[in-house]
């Protein structure tokens, strides 16, 4: 019997053969961002067959009913199935674990940078000593693993100031506080009370910075680089950035106040020093990097955080810009080759909600019938995170984050507005999103 798959869109559901012709990919992770990226590599023509771990029942993968965190059962299916030339690893756990690392190691090819140097990423406080030892600008701070001499340094602190878990957090583990007390409160939770587990045993306190967040997104292969457009993530729960720090609740791109020549001085004093450096340290960087910046002037640009990989939510918002062949991109990442490729992107304006579940990113229920998918436009994605198959072959809720709903246009307001108005078509209960993305704009 052949192998068989369902591909899940906005607008239906088809069940049908698996294809032969092209490279069989394997996606590891099954969120929005995950979702997105497998919408740009099926555009590739030397793409065939997908394959998700895990995947998730709305995007259309073989799935292989593995975890993003199984790196040997990862490796292992990889060495059974000749068909997968290529594996993509996009959420950060298994970057941290090393994943790519045991697939190189097995012989097989993989988008993605080793554990080393992923660690920009798992390791807060081997990052901000990784910017002070190279110079690349970032908040002053101090690292702690104990929580006394902690205590002690946020008593002499000027406030605000930031508590960071060192360790991955799903994006949660930052806290600012306005006052000693909230910061003595934050170092409890985190080092006391293993709120974010493992990833509070050391922290970092930092500088409060002031100004606005821009997300910038790089491909390299260890030594070239190239930019992707910049984009601008909303963290909180709530309308005016109120509640509780999420995994991102939306996000657009291009981000329109960061002006061309900001662009140029942050690749010049942030992204190229920073590559170099990894290099230098024995860990060239390949894959995505990601820079999460602070920008307060003209040249008044610092580094908040490294991440690893692409981001969720700003990758559902800047890879549907991407013109060129994302998987010829990939290639070029793993070979050494991108100076070879001229990467084109649409001037498009690019937008993205997030509908969650009610109670999100706390306590939510799951198993909620989604309804009114086919409904959507045809210029409108939907990007699928958090869902499930029901019983009667449905789609059904299964996380916090459900669906990410984009849409681009010439100006943002058009494409905001296509958003909006698709999203008033999706139901389930106890759905909430933002209603305030890129309001500003």
């Amino acid at each position: 019997m052949k192998e068989q798959k369902i591909k899940m869109t906005a607008r239906y559901v088809d069940l049908h053969e698996v294809k032969t012709v092209g490279d069989g990919i394997l996606v590891v992770g099954g969120g929005g961002r995950e979702h997105a990226i497998v919408e740009k590599l099926r555009a590739s023509k030397n793409v065939g067959d997908i394959y998700g771990a895990p995947g998730n029942a709305g995007m259309g993968v073989i799935e292989t009913g593995l975890s993003a965190t199984d790196i040997d059962g990862i490796v292992s299916y990889v060495d059974s199935h000749a068909e997968i030339k290529y594996t993509v690893v996009a959420p950060d756990d298994p970057l941290a674990m090393g994943l790519v690392d045991k697939l190189k190691a097995a012989g097989h090819r993989a988008f993605g940078p080793v554990k080393a140097a992923a660690k920009l990423e798992w390791s807060k406080a081997y990052a901000k000593d990784f910017m002070k030892k190279y110079a690349i600008p970032t908040a002053e701070y101090g690292t702690f693993a104990d929580i006394d001499a902690a205590k002690e340094f946020v008593k002499k602190s000027a406030y605000p100031l930031v508590v960071k878990a060192d360790g991955l957090a799903l994006g949660k583990g930052v806290v600012i506080c306005q006052n000693e007390e909230e910061a003595v409160a934050a170092l409890e939770d985190m080092m006391r009370g293993k709120k974010f587990g493992a990833a509070g045993d050391e922290v970092v306190i930092e500088q409060f910075l002031t100004g606005y967040e821009v997300s910038l997104l790089v491909f390299t292969d260890g030594v070239h680089y190239s930019l992707m457009p910049t984009s601008c993530d909303h963290k909180r729960a709530f309308d005016g950035d109120k509640g509780l720090n999420t995994g991102g609740m939306g996000a657009y791109s291009p981000c329109p106040i960061f002006t061309a020549a900001q662009l140029e001085y942050t690749a010049k004093n942030i992204v190229e020093p920073t590559i170099k450096a990894l290099e230098e340290e024995g860990s060239p960087f390949t894959g995505v990097l990601y820079f999460g910046l602070m920008v307060a002037g003209e040249r008044d640009i610092k580094v908040l955080e490294y991440n690893a990989r692409f981001g969720d939510p700003e990758t559902q918002s800047v890879l549907p810009l991407l013109e060129s062949d994302l998987y010829e991109i990939m290639q070029a990442t793993t070979d050494g080759t991108l100076d070879k490729l001229d990467i084109c992107w649409s001037d498009k304006k690019s937008i993205n909600v997030v509908l969650a579940s009610g109670g999100y990113p706390l306590q939510y229920k799951k198993g909620c019938n989604i309804s009114g998918l086919n409904t959507v436009d045809n210029d409108v994605n939907v990007y699928f995170a958090g869902v499930k198959r029901d019983e009667q072959g449905g789609l059904a809720t299964n996380g916090g984050r459900v669906l990410c709903v984009q849409a681009a246009s010439d100006d943002f307001a058009t494409a905001r507005k296509k958003v909006y108005d698709n999203i008033a078509k999706i139901k389930f209960d106890d759905c909430f999103y933002r209603k305030d993305i890129g309001a500003k704009l």
